[in-house]
């Protein structure tokens, strides 16, 4: 692992990190009230996915900030289509953080939030069978009654974030506060990423770049209506290990939006 930005004494050696120094490298802002920070993998040609899996353009190094984000976070927002795509499982238990955790105030693990309208979910997966931290379902105050039932029944916790059946993005924030969660991380998929961005919610984006081409048809990392203008980021960190670029960025200041 090599960091090229910022740059600092030493910090372009080719060298083994531990999980400490990327827990440090990848910390949350100290006096954030509620920070938004997406995870998310493309290939070198843009492709968010191959066959429908973000695995193919992983990497070791991918996998060990992938777990290592999650680490850090009150809760892991992902949506539904993700979800099943991905066969998603419930966050483990790492000895390694436990006790930054606790120190944090956080619980040992953080859960999932599950980001569903129409809230299809098969709940008798291990994302909601077990699960150490009951599953967060985020939907809308119209969405199915059956579904809501049924959610409930599997044992997942209900969080409203919106008035009709869909979720407002700009209403996911403040929903998870309400609930203690300010160190909020999402793994997409890209039209909830999208629509994160779109509503202008998104604090920051981690994106690691793989040095594989996957051609296809998949989509970018973010997908749905454009926003009028493209919105400002500042690359905040870069790292580099095996071919993979690991970028970190984060919202331009509202100052500099005035002064464009």
């Amino acid at each position: 692992m090599r960091r090229l930005f910022p740059p600092a004494e030493g910090s372009a050696e080719d060298r083994a990190w531990d999980l400490t120094e990327l827990a440090d490298a990848y910390a949350y802002p100290a006096a954030a009230p509620g920070w938004l920070r997406a995870n998310m993998v493309s290939s070198a040609d843009g492709a968010a996915h191959h066959g429908g899996r973000s695995r193919p353009l992983s990497g070791p190094a991918d996998m060990r900030i992938f777990g290592v984000l999650r680490a850090l976070a009150d809760v892991v927002i992902v949506g539904a289509e993700t979800v099943r795509e991905e066969g998603y499982r419930p966050a483990r238990r790492r000895e390694e953080f436990a006790e930054r955790r606790e120190a944090a105030g956080q619980r040992p693990v953080p859960p999932i939030a599950v980001v569903s309208a129409g809230l299809r979910l098969d709940y008798s997966l291990p994302l909601f069978a077990e699960a150490a931290e009951p599953t967060l379902i985020l939907t809308g105050e119209k969405a199915p009654r059956s579904g809501l039932r049924a959610a409930e029944a599997a044992g997942a916790r209900i969080v409203f974030a919106g008035p009709e059946a869909h979720v407002d993005p700009a209403r996911i924030k403040p929903a998870l506060a309400a609930l203690g969660h300010t160190r909020l991380l999402t793994e997409g998929g890209p039209r909830l990423l999208g629509g994160l961005t779109g509503a202008g919610v998104l604090d920051e984006l981690c994106l690691a770049i793989s040095p594989r081409v996957a051609v296809g048809t998949a989509p970018r990392v973010m997908s749905g209506p454009k926003t009028e203008v493209p919105q400002e980021f500042r690359l905040a960190g870069l790292l580099e290990e095996s071919g993979f670029l690991f970028c970190r960025y984060q919202r331009a200041p509202q100052a500099s939006h005035a002064a464009e």
